[in-house]
């Protein structure tokens, strides 16, 4: 990696959803360039594990237990990284649910509510509180996870869909009333990545997990590049989003999705 090698030496990074999958990789990414990492989680488990192998490479990263669509959790979990380490430089805002996969007549209106509340309402509350640290740091930078869902209609995915849809517009918005404050905000669509957002997999027979995954390399095989993403692959992107490397970007939505939004899809693979 050469001199990218501790791009963020001596920085101090939040990662929200960083227990497991994507963020888990965007966390120990940052943390493997020099950043001190704070992940912000609801899975208690897998984010005390999480902690142990930041902790391997940044010392003073952490585990914070925090639901991001409550306002109390974010301000507590910001309070704490402040109080320990006086700044924050990057905030990624990666915490997100799927919701059920159902059409909107079938959806119910707690759905609705709590996939908007975690994907959209968490990133408005995370970005509003940790807004003070980041106006601090000398060279702040949020970088935001969106999907390709939230720029193209998907089937089945009405709350969802919506949800990154909305990211999309507040990280251009965001774009707009910060850059002339000194902040930085862009997004990552990621498209079909081998990842389990939910653990939904973990939670299904075998047999019922097996297909899941099927289906979804079935689909990605349809792409232009013809597989899945592997999480590490939107963590690069989001490193260098979060980098100096990335000075004169600003209000950017970055696809890292193979080339299925930029393919008309007549069903098959492009040859």
């Amino acid at each position: 990696m050469g001199d990218r090698a501790r791009r963020f030496a001596g920085r101090v990074a939040v990662v929200t959803g960083g227990a497991t999958g994507i963020g888990r990789a965007i966390a120990l990414r940052l943390a493997g360039e020099g950043a001190t990492v704070a992940i912000a989680d609801v899975n208690a488990g897998f984010g005390v594990e999480t902690e142990r192998d930041l902790r391997a490479m940044t010392p003073g990263s952490r585990f914070i237990p925090c639901d991001v669509s409550r306002a109390e959790d974010v301000q507590a979990m910001i309070a704490a990284v402040m109080a320990e380490h006086e700044r924050i430089d990057v905030l990624v805002n990666d915490a997100g649910i799927p919701g059920p996969l159902v059409p909107v007549d079938q959806l119910a209106d707690e759905a609705w509510d709590r996939v908007i509340g975690v994907n959209l309402r968490g990133v408005f509350l995370c970005t509003k509180y940790a807004l003070p640290a980041l106006l601090a740091a000398p060279r702040g930078a949020i970088v935001n996870i969106a999907s390709t869902f939230g720029m193209v209609g998907a089937p089945n995915t009405p709350a969802y869909a919506a949800s990154k849809g909305g990211v999309i517009a507040l990280t251009r918005q965001l774009a707009v009333d910060l850059g002339p404050r000194g902040i930085r905000v862009n997004a990552v669509s990621p498209g079909y990545v081998d990842n389990d957002m939910d653990q939904r997999r973990t939670r299904m027979t075998p047999e019922a997990a097996a297909a899941n995954f099927a289906a979804r390399e079935a689909a990605a095989a349809l792409q232009p590049l013809g597989r899945q993403a592997d999480v590490a692959e939107i963590a690069a992107a989001v490193a260098f989003l979060a980098s100096d490397e990335a000075s004169f970007m600003t209000g950017a939505v970055a696809p890292v999705d193979g080339g299925c939004t930029a393919f008309f899809n007549l069903g098959h693979r492009p040859e």
